[in-house]
């Protein structure tokens, strides 16, 4: 299985955050209305931004190894030995991806740190 290159990969990047910015811009929303009709807590945008990334990449690459955005530049998410990454792996690799930091080890990784940690790559497929 081929690797894909960094233009691919900020494709993704590119679309699936736009999809999550909406996704937690209408749970913010939804919530606020409880917060204006119920009384309960306001919260910041970034607790919704961020829950919401780490719950959109954990349940579409725990489910089917692809987010939206590699569903149409048809690539996915497999381990370094070309298999469908474990349920563990998955977690942890959501979980880095809501690290500011995790980004910038590009130049020194070869990739982002939540593959580079997770043991994963992304191949055209």
């Amino acid at each position: 299985m081929r690797k894909v290159g960094d233009g691919t990969r900020a494709l993704n990047f590119f679309i699936d955050t736009v999809l999550i910015t909406i996704l937690a811009m209408l749970l913010r929303r939804w919530w606020n209305f409880y917060v204006m009709y119920w009384g309960y807590p306001p919260i910041n945008f970034g607790w919704f931004f961020f829950g919401t990334t780490w719950l959109y990449y954990f349940l579409f690459e725990s489910i089917f190894a692809k987010s939206p955005a590699k569903w149409l530049t048809q690539t996915k998410v497999v381990t370094l030995s070309d298999r469908k990454p474990s349920f563990f792996i998955i977690f942890w690799r959501s979980l880095l991806r809501i690290t500011v930091i995790d980004l910038f080890f590009g130049p020194f990784l070869d990739g982002p740190l939540h593959d580079y940690a997770s043991k994963t790559k992304v191949v055209e497929g």
